[in-house]
C-alpha cells in the first residue's frame, strides 16, 4: 500500500462551504418547524376565552374532533392538532361525552382533556315523593336521559331482580337526592345510582326494619303514602302511627294519595266516583296495603314509619293550611271532618 493511498481525504473550500450551509439551513428548517409545532399545540388561540360546551360523540374519529374544534375557533390547525394526537397515542383514546373548553386552553392540554374524558356533568335534584314518571320527566327536561327508556328499565323485571329488589317496578327504590349526571347517561347507569344510594341510606336501618315486623316492601309502600299525605315534617310519625293502627285492626287505610296513583291521567280533582272505582290502588276498597310503593319516599318518611308516634290516632282530615287534625274516635274525626271540610271545594291531588 503506498504513503498516497494511506492520505486523509480532504474537502475542498467550496465543498465546505456547501455543507456549512446545508446544515444551517437543517437546523434552520427544524428550528422554523419546532417554532410551529409549539406555537400550535402549546400556545392557545385565545389568552381570554370563554367556556364554551363541546360535544365528542360515540365512534367521533381524532380527525373529526380536530376539524370539529378549528371550525369552532377552539383550536388554530386541525392538522398539526390530529398530529400531535397520534405522536402521543391519544388518537384511540378520545372519550365520548361533553366537555368545557374554550380557546385560551393550549392544544396539549385539549388533547390530553379529551383523552382522559374530563367530561362535565350536570346537578339534578329529585324531590321526595316524586313517582317514576316524575323522575323520568326531569331527567329528559334536563337533558340526560331519554324519558320512555328510563321508564323501560325501571319496569325491566330482570333488571329489578339483578338489582337484589322484587316487584314489577323499581318505584319507592330510586332515592330522592341530588345526584350529577352527564348528558345522555344511559337509564340503567341512573337507575344504578340512585338504587345504590337508596341501599346506602337503609344500611344503618336494617335491624330496625327487621324489629319492625315489616318486609323492606311493606316499609317503603307505608313510607311512600306518608310522604304523600303531608309535607309537614312533625306530622310524619303521626300519619305513619294512623296507618299503622288502622293495619293492626284491619281497617282500610283510605288514603287519597294511593287512589289517585291507580288513576291513569289523573287531572287534579279527586272525585266520590273515583274512591268508589276498584284499582289495585285505592285503599278505601282493598283492605292493606297497595301492591307497591306510590312514590319514592325520603329519609324521614322511611323514618317515621320505622319510628312513629305512639297514640291511639285512627283518622286525620286536613285543616286547609297544609296540616291536619289527627282523631282517635270516628265520632271526632266526623265533628272534625265538618268543621274543616264544610265549604271546602273538591278534593285537590
Amino acid at each position: 500500500m503506498t504513503n498516497e493511498t494511506l492520505k486523509p481525504k480532504r474537502f475542498s473550500g467550496r465543498r465546505m462551504r456547501t455543507i456549512l450551509l446545508g446544515a444551517a439551513f437543517f437546523f434552520l428548517l427544524c428550528f422554523l418547524m419546532t417554532a410551529i409545532w409549539g406555537h400550535h399545540t402549546l400556545q392557545p388561540v385565545n389568552k381570554k376565552g370563554e367556556n364554551r360546551n363541546f360535544w365528542v360523540a360515540e365512534g367521533t374519529t381524532l380527525k373529526q374532533v380536530a376539524v370539529d374544534l378549528k371550525n369552532a375557533d377552539i383550536i388554530r390547525s386541525s392538522t398539526l392538532f390530529r398530529l400531535a394526537g397520534r405522536f402521543m397515542g391519544y388518537d384511540h383514546h378520545i372519550k365520548t361525552g361533553e366537555y368545557r373548553l374554550n380557546d385560551a386552553m393550549p392544544p396539549l392540554k385539549i388533547l390530553e382533556t379529551l383523552k382522559e374524558g374530563r367530561i362535565i356533568t350536570h346537578a339534578i335534584t329529585i324531590p321526595e315523593g316524586f313517582n317514576l314518571d316524575q323522575i323520568a320527566h326531569l331527567l329528559e327536561q334536563k337533558g340526560l336521559s331519554n324519558k320512555a327508556s328510563f321508564l323501560e328499565h325501571a319496569k325491566d323485571r330482570s333488571l329489578i331482580a339483578h338489582l337484589g329488589l322484587s316487584g314489577d317496578t323499581l318505584e319507592g327504590y330510586l332515592y330522592p337526592d341530588t345526584y350529577r349526571f352527564r348528558r345522555n347517561v344511559t337509564a340503567d347507569r341512573v337507575i344504578d345510582v340512585m338504587v345504590k344510594r337508596f341501599r346506602d341510606i337503609l344500611a344503618p336501618l336494617e335491624a330496625r326494619i327487621k324489629d319492625s315486623g315489616l318486609t323492606l316492601e311493606q316499609v317503603i309502600t307505608l313510607a311512600s303514602i306518608v310522604e304523600k299525605e303531608t309535607g309537614c315534617p312533625e306530622e310524619r310519625p303521626i300519619i305513619a302511627r294512623v296507618f299503622l293502627n288502622r293495619m293492626e285492626k284491619n281497617m282500610r287505610l283510605e288514603s287519597d294519595p294511593t287512589v289517585i296513583y291507580g288513576i291513569c291521567n289523573f287531572d287534579g280533582n279527586l272525585t266520590k266516583k273515583d274512591l268508589k272505582t276498584k284499582t289495585p290502588y285505592n285503599t278505601y276498597i282493598i283492605g292493606g296495603l297497595p301492591p307497591g310503593p306510590i312514590a319514592n319516599p325520603g329519609l324521614a318518611a322511611i323514618s317515621a314509619v320505622l319510628n312513629p308516634t305512639e297514640g291511639n290516632y285512627y283518622y286525620f282530615v286536613s285543616k286547609n293550611n297544609g296540616t291536619h287534625y289527627f282523631s282517635k274516635t270516628l265520632k271526632e274525626h266526623n265533628r272534625a271532618v265538618r268543621r274543616f271540610q264544610k265549604n271546602r271545594p273538591k278534593k285537590q291531588g
